[in-house]
């Protein structure tokens, strides 16, 4: 069946037309989706700047520049798949626990029929319910995190589930597949060398920007299929991966991170695997400029939609 794709750029100007992904088609315009975009407006469980409630909004605006034809891994997405977007997944701003039960249950309604999810948020407290509903559906799924942080962190102020501790969370209750789950583009300072001891011990390994930065982009590639191998795998990009010169816009920066030429490469190499959902978070608009951080998470968006498409070819 013929897929519905964005919005003809030569007969709508790219600065009209539906405020959807890339101008795709809602998710109520068409039969059924390969993958579904939804975001989830929800930033409650921030520790330091807040405003990743914007995100979804923000991403989708600034994907509109987004072309149908892929070429550096020579794929239309959008004709291989029916990607479609599905809209927000409304959730309570004032209690943590509500909003996560609710974000499950619409990723759990969303993928009912089979779709995956691409989801844009949003803090990172968001991985945790998308990660419950994956696994019901896959089982434990090796877990490939990019991100400046491990966000596996005990608890912030008492309260177990915040975004510094999805993945500690998801570990313990059985979700992540230990032996083929990491993170890539870990840097900055830590509270003791307790944080790396423990998130070894709840099934992580790293990359991080350091080694990035003297080993090369094709060495962490090679590292990343070696852990993943044949698994399926769920794919979460906190935008503050990216060096704060790259994507300004979110709430925990730090400095010495990827740019966005090194973090679009490493996504690129999901053409190799089984994606069964990813998410892009931490997008906060207020302390963006220009769009530099949402340009670079629709980007993401788009590489990660084109490597699952590519995964796809005959």
């Amino acid at each position: 069946m013929p897929t519905l794709g964005p919005v003809d750029a030569a007969q709508v100007p790219r600065f009209a037309g539906p405020a959807t992904f890339a101008r795709l088609p809602r998710l109520d315009e068409v039969t059924a989706a390969d993958v579904a975009i939804v975001g989830v407006p929800f930033d409650t469980g921030v520790s330091y700047r807040p405003g990743a409630r914007f995100g979804p909004a923000h991403v989708r605006a600034s994907s509109k520049l987004l072309r149908p034809y892929n070429p550096a891994l020579d794929v239309l997405p959008f004709d291989r798949l029916q990607v479609a977007d599905a809209g927000d997944i409304a959730c309570n701003p004032f209690s943590i626990d509500e909003a996560v039960a609710a974000i499950e249950r619409g990723a759990d309604a969303l993928t009912g029929s089979g779709s995956r999810l691409l989801t844009i948020g949003g803090d990172h407290t968001i991985a945790l319910p998308l990660l419950r509903s994956v696994a019901r559906r896959h089982g434990p799924v090796a877990v490939v995190h990019f991100d400046a942080h491990l966000d596996t962190w005990d608890t912030y102020f008492g309260t177990p589930t915040t975004h510094g501790t999805p993945f500690r969370l998801a570990s313990q209750e059985g979700l992540i597949d230990r032996e083929a789950s990491m993170h890539v583009g870990i840097r900055g300072p830590l509270y003791s060398d307790k944080d790396l001891t423990d998130d070894r011990a709840l099934g992580f390994s790293a990359v991080t920007s350091p080694e990035i930065e003297i080993d090369g982009v094709a060495a962490a590639i090679e590292r990343m299929k070696a852990r993943i191998g044949d698994r399926p795998v769920y794919v979460s990009v906190d935008i503050d991966v990216l060096d704060p010169a790259h994507a300004p816009g979110t709430g925990t920066p730090e400095a010495g991170g990827l740019t966005s030429r090194e973090l679009l490469r490493m996504l690129r190499a999901f053409s190799d695997f089984n994606v069964v959902g990813a998410d892009i978070v931490e997008v906060a608009p207020a302390y963006d400029h220009a769009e530099l951080t949402g340009i670079a998470a629709a980007h993401v968006g788009y590489e990660l939609l084109s490597a699952m498409a590519a995964a796809q070819r005959p």
